[in-house]
């Protein structure tokens, strides 16, 4: 039985993805959201069901990026990024998934990326998944991409 890794950038705009211990792609799916008022926030029943469909094979473990607020960022924005990757880390802990914090600087750093403008990791994802299509989506692609970058930056795979 393989297990599986999820890497995960956090936030209404971010991913979920699947690989096996060697970097290999298993799946993705873009953050599921609900409309809350006029504000997004992420479906934590879609997550689950998400995570669900990886029971058979397992999940060893997750890596979340571990997000914080930055200069200039509005206090709406600021609360509702939180907010997401708050609904994501009580996920893992409900669900029982061993998960690890890793900063930006930390996977951006063993990806090469360090320096780089935003759209480098997607570029990067490429070459090393050039058959993963949804990459080639600009921002749902950056999500995607930074989420790949970040379950190889956990388990050591070079990127």
């Amino acid at each position: 039985m393989t297990k599986l890794f999820v890497g995960i950038d956090p936030g209404c705009s971010g991913a979920l993805v699947a690989i096996h211990c060697d970097g290999t792609y298993v799946d993705h799916v873009n953050m599921p959201t609900l409309k809350q008022g006029s504000s997004n926030r992420v479906n934590g029943a879609a997550v689950v069901a998400w995570l669900l469909n990886f029971r058979v094979r397992g999940i060893e473990h997750a890596f979340l990026e571990l997000v914080h607020s930055m200069p200039g960022q509005g206090t709406s924005s600021t609360f509702s990024f939180g907010h997401s990757a708050g609904v994501i880390e009580g996920i893992l802990q409900g669900s029982h998934i061993p998960y690890t914090l890793v900063t930006p600087q930390s996977w951006k750093k063993s990806a090469g990326l360090i320096g780089s403008d935003k759209d480098a990791a997607r570029s990067r994802a490429i070459q090393l998944y050039p058959s993963l299509r949804a990459l080639d989506a600009k921002a749902k692609g950056q999500a995607i991409a930074d989420a790949l970058l970040i379950a190889r930056h956990g388990l050591g795979v070079k990127s």
